[in-house]
């Protein structure tokens, strides 16, 4: 957050103009005139101010309020107002840590899906693994009922299409592409008689996809709950940063009231020394 420096008064300083009202001698009505006129423009002025500093005010107040819920990241949730400016996060480096953090995560996730890769080539290889490779001819195959069973056809090569996409509508992570290789399978089971060769076929296959699946799940945790550490951790910066702004600027409405409040002591001694008789 940028200091606050806003000028508490406009014009000359009162210690100059407000304090020659005081001076001793004679004064005419158009002295008078022209001293009440720069008074009045100086308490103008202050009510101007003190409007900024209570919208500001009600700022922080509002802040805090609906931040109650503090983030508990590593069992605390609290902090400390003398540490609070050990953590104000530049927002350009903030925004460059996020980005290293997503392109690292992203290539950890890329490495993961390659292995899933290997493991989908060594399924597609397998003698069986033919019926399940291209979309289910349903017209040619006279299936008129297979729309009815089947909610979400799936098949290798949509798979790959995935797997390979550049546009955005790829695959974002392993669990998808698991998820869709099993319906390959679990669909295929869903349609045929459990005694038909796809059948038999199918959930062979499916077993030996979830064999090699769980040698490779141990890492997809690691990395799913790596990310999750991530995202707090970046959360909690955020809002430390925030809780960290809010309080200097907190600071800053309190000297801003306390120079308000000398400016108005000085206007009414002023006054007073002028005007008393």
């Amino acid at each position: 957050m940028e200091p606050i420096d806003i000028p508490i008064l406009d014009g000359p300083p009162i210690d100059g103009n407000l304090m020659e009202i005081g001076n001793v001698g004679t004064c005419n009505a158009e002295d008078d005139t022209a001293d009440i006129e720069r008074i009045t423009h100086h308490i103008d002025n202050m009510i101007t101010k003190v409007v900024e500093l209570e919208q500001k005010v009600n700022e922080v107040e509002q802040f805090f309020l609906t931040s109650s819920k503090r983030i508990n990241f590593k069992g605390s949730s609290v902090v400390k107002d003398k540490d609070k400016d050990k953590h104000i996060i530049n927002i350009k480096k903030q925004q460059q840590d996020a980005t290293q953090r997503e392109a690292a995560s992203a290539k950890r996730m890329q490495e993961l899906m390659r292995q899933l890769s290997t493991i989908l080539r060594q399924i597609t290889q397998h003698k069986w693994a033919w019926p399940f490779m291209q979309p289910v001819d349903v017209k040619g195959l006279g299936l008129h009922d297979y729309y009815e069973v089947i909610d979400k056809p799936m098949d290798f090569s949509t798979i790959k299409n995935q797997m390979e996409a550049k546009d955005g509508t790829g695959y974002k992570n392993v669990r998808e592409i698991c998820a869709d290789v099993r319906l390959v399978f679990k669909n295929a089971m869903a349609y045929n008689n459990e005694r038909d060769d796809i059948h038999v076929m199918a959930k062979t296959l499916l077993a030996k996809f979830e064999e090699k699946w769980l040698q490779l799940l141990p890492k997809v945790i690691e990395e799913e709950t790596r990310r999750k550490v991530e995202e707090a951790e970046a959360q909690s910066d955020i809002q430390l940063a925030q809780e960290a702004a809010k309080t200097k600027m907190a600071r800053d409405v309190s000297n801003e009231v306390g120079i308000c409040a000398k400016q108005k002591c000085k206007i009414k001694i002023a006054f007073l020394g002028k005007y008393r008789r």
